[in-house]
């Protein structure tokens, strides 16, 4: 587990032992925060669609012009 590794388990530990209130109290301060939510939703995209297959740049892109059409 390298040092990165190490600190994400202490705050994770850390925060899976706060009574339940605390908990939420920092999910809505998190959620509440505009880059945070960005960063999460990239997250979230990125695990749901890692599955598809890849293609050109130039593929997506011709694509996006035939639909705009």
């Amino acid at each position: 587990m390298d040092q990165m590794e190490a600190k994400a388990e202490i705050f994770w530990m850390a925060f899976k032992n706060l009574p339940k209130k605390e908990q939420q109290s920092i999910i809505e301060r998190m959620l509440k925060d505009k880059d945070f939510m960005e960063d999460l939703i990239d997250i979230v995209t990125l695990e749901k669609r890692r599955e598809e297959p890849s293609r050109p740049l130039e593929a997506y892109l011709a694509e996006r012009k035939k639909d705009r059409n």
